[in-house]
């Protein structure tokens, strides 16, 4: 049996994917999950001294944490297997893979297991993060001292 062959029999015994519900699933939890951090940015600017472009910072930071928590508490895992990437797309994610990661390595110790795994899934969002919002200051200082856009 030949590679083409193996692959036609793997297609043919694989299950199809119903990609229109699975692309609806992740459009409804993004959605709920960006709304919710909307809420919070709202309620931020209502009962906090924060401007739409000051509340940002604890909004992420909020939604985060709300995301660690439901981590710890097993509920952000039947969100993911509910809504696929809408659930991973979002800051939320990020809050995900740190704490998934601690709770996988616990059993190590706290600064073998949890510390030094808690960045292993969240270490190249950060780096690239960074990396990233480094050459897009780069560009827009750029870009303002060419007088092409104002600051």
């Amino acid at each position: 049996m030949d590679q083409k062959q193996f692959e036609k029999i793997v297609d043919n015994q694989t299950p199809k994917a119903p990609l229109f519900v699975n692309i609806l699933k992740a459009f409804l939890v993004g959605g709920i999950i960006c709304t919710i951090g909307q809420l919070i940015t709202l309620f931020y600017i209502r009962f906090f001294p924060f401007t739409e472009r000051t509340a940002a910072n604890p909004t992420v930071a909020t939604m985060v944490f709300i995301a660690m928590i439901l981590t710890g508490t097993g509920l952000y895992k039947k969100i993911s297997q509910f809504g696929g990437a809408g659930s991973a797309v979002p800051v939320t994610g990020f809050g995900n893979a740190v704490i998934s990661a601690s709770i996988e390595h616990k059993s190590e110790g706290y600064v073998l297991g949890i510390g030094g795994n808690m960045f292993k899934l969240a270490g190249s969002v950060i780096v690239f993060g960074v990396l990233s919002a480094f050459f897009v200051a780069l560009i827009k200082t750029i870009l303002v001292k060419m007088g092409v856009i104002s600051w």
